[in-house]
């Protein structure tokens, strides 16, 4: 109950009007669960007995992060899942600064953005030139 009370919120509301929240009442003794359809299509289930309710809309929240980073990079013509080769994540890049490119990336993606905010991000993002780096 407390989680359908923090979906119900005004605030909650304001903030993703696209949500839909569907209450299924049942009648025999299934624990409560609750399952979550990301715009994405992936559905996700969570206890609602062992689960604390804050919990709960913390891995939502972070997952739909997931789903919008993924959106973002799709969007703007990028393969995803960005895979990174194995002998690259061991190597090591002495005195190597973080290139501008990389910098806004991580400033970009730890921002909360408005749907029509994040193509002006990645638009801006993409005019970096990168710095003592080898990337694209």
């Amino acid at each position: 109950m407390e989680f359908l009370a923090q979906c119900n919120a005004r605030k909650a509301k304001e903030s993703n009007p696209a949500c839909q929240v569907v209450v299924k009442r049942r009648t025999d003794d299934h624990p409560p669960q609750i399952t979550v359809t990301f715009v994405n299509g992936v559905e996700e289930m969570f206890d609602a007995t062992a689960t604390p309710a804050q919990d709960i809309r913390n891995m939502i929240l972070e997952k739909g992060q997931m789903v919008e980073t993924e959106q973002m990079f799709k969007e703007a013509g990028e393969k995803w899942p960005v895979v990174i080769p194995e002998e690259e994540l061991s190597q090591s890049f002495p005195g190597t600064k973080i290139c501008t490119f990389v910098r806004g990336v991580l400033d970009c993606l730890t921002r909360r953005h408005a749907p029509n905010e994040i193509q002006e991000c990645l638009t801006a993002i993409h005019k970096l030139k990168p710095l003592y780096c080898t990337c694209p």
